[in-house]
């Protein structure tokens, strides 16, 4: 059996809704917002960083003494007959 959504059912979920996001959630302040994206960037960066670095090793290794080094993508297609 299919559950109908009255138009009276779908204003009370608004309403909720407004008053959940407006009275109950806690918003971060701006400093604490900034302070996280900030985190978050740093990460990323390192995360990348560290991916590439792995990219690179397993890249020249893999290539062999070749001076033009294909990283990861190279050595899939190299794998592929490619």
């Amino acid at each position: 059996m299919q559950k109908r959504i009255t138009v009276a059912s779908f204003k009370t979920y608004i309403s909720e809704s407004y008053t959940e996001l407006v009275h109950k959630v806690s918003w971060p302040t701006w400093k604490e917002l900034q302070s996280s994206s900030i985190l978050v960037l740093v990460s990323a960066l390192l995360i990348s960083l560290i991916i590439f670095l792995m990219d690179f090793i397993f890249g020249v290794h893999n290539m062999g003494n070749t001076s033009f080094w294909k990283g990861i993508l190279g050595f899939i297609y190299k794998f592929m007959g490619h």
